[in-house]
């Protein structure tokens, strides 16, 4: 019997070979927000090595929206012209090619992770890592030492939302087949999410149903834009983990909304509203985050993906199996290991995955007999 792990996942009118996910893993490796050959080979491993879906990493809808100067952009059709290629490649060797469309909001303009991942410095700025004017909710930074955002007045939400619309409308000529609204880690969507970084008294602030306002324009304006066969994902940070922060109970409430507007997986991360790391403020341990999943995918009604510390196979066919989630998005093990699919099928012992490409599968074979002859 074929693992539920390997099994196919018909989402609208598309169909995944199987329902392994490479997660949005942000390199900040971009020029100018323009992908490169190192992109490509990157997320191209990843389609070779058997995900049924690949997310290229937060990418920007608008130059201000960059987490870094680093990151990946969409805010031109040269942009999404550059990322095309790899859309191709990544369907050409089996995978959905999946776009996660981010702004970044008060956490923007902030130093690569291996510079920092703080505020800007001097240094940084020596090396030609400028900081640019930045928007969140309110004109309160994230921390002390941060750049302050630009409170957003109505004119600049509308701009971002027709950014995201347009961010959409370019990966779909890309070719990308799912598209994802980020709305989790700390990021402008988050920002007004969260009352910890929504202070606002206006419409898109105060109760719930102000601070979701902003996250649901934007998700039915990509919706709208986003052809009605392809999937849509939202990625939410299930919770703060902070004190005051946004609780698990308004992720449950948020998802019931959002399916109603027509998105089709609740992405279950959390965090990143205090601190640059996304889920730094939350405990952790193997599959922290599947409790979200499973709750939002029992109580809204709605799929889940399910992404955290989840390490092989076994582990990750229990989450399934159990109910919990209905995708599983692997992110750091995929790193050191983009052939995770494949050796998550061979633990699980699922022969009908066990075809390599081509151009290793005659290599593997021959070793296979080598060893088989050093063993008798």
């Amino acid at each position: 019997m074929t693992p539920m792990l390997f099994s196919p996942i018909q989402l609208r009118n598309v169909t995944a070979r199987n329902r392994v996910v490479m997660s949005p893993m942000c390199t900040y490796s971009a020029d100018n927000g323009m992908v490169s050959d190192w992109h490509f080979a990157h997320l191209g491993k990843f389609a070779l090595g058997g995900s049924g879906i690949v997310f290229v990493e937060a990418t920007a809808v608008e130059a201000r929206g960059r987490i870094t100067h680093g990151d990946v952009g969409i805010w031109s059709d040269a942009h999404g012209q550059a990322l095309g290629r790899i859309a191709v490649f990544l369907k050409a060797h089996g995978a959905l090619p999946a776009l996660q469309l981010a702004h970044a909001g008060r956490k923007a303009s902030m130093a690569r992770p291996w510079f920092g991942n703080s505020a800007l410095t001097a240094e940084d700025i020596a090396r030609g890592d400028t900081p640019w004017e930045i928007v969140g909710p309110c004109a309160e930074p994230m921390e002390s030492g941060w750049l302050c955002p630009k409170a957003m007045d109505r004119g600049d939400i509308d701009t971002v939302i027709k950014a995201f619309v347009a961010g959409a409308k370019r990966g779909l000529a890309a070719g990308f087949e799912i598209a994802e609204v980020h709305g989790a880690h700390g990021y402008l969507i988050s920002n007004f999410l969260s009352p910890i970084s929504n202070k606002r008294t206006d419409g898109y602030g105060g109760d719930l149903a102000g601070r979701m306002r902003f996250a649901l324009e934007v998700t039915e304006a990509v919706r709208a834009a986003w052809p009605a066969d392809k999937p849509l994902f939202f990625r939410a940070s299930s919770v703060d983990g902070v004190d005051g922060g946004w609780q698990l109970d308004d992720t449950v409430e948020l998802a019931r909304a959002l399916k109603a507007r027509g998105v089709d997986v609740i992405d279950c991360s959390s965090g990143g509203v205090a601190g640059s790391a996304t889920a730094g403020a939350v405990p952790r341990g193997l599959g922290f985050q599947v409790p979200y999943a499973a709750r939002v995918r029992r109580e809204a009604g709605v799929m889940t993906q399910a992404v955290g510390l989840i390490l092989d196979g076994p582990q990750a066919e229990a989450i399934l199996q159990a109910g919990d989630a209905d995708l599983i998005a692997i992110g750091r093990e995929a790193l050191v290991d983009p052939f995770w699919a494949r050796h998550a099928a061979k633990a699980l012992g699922d022969d009908s995955f066990a075809d390599w490409p081509q151009q290793y599968g005659w290599w593997l074979e021959r070793r296979a007999r080598v060893l088989a002859k050093m063993q008798r």
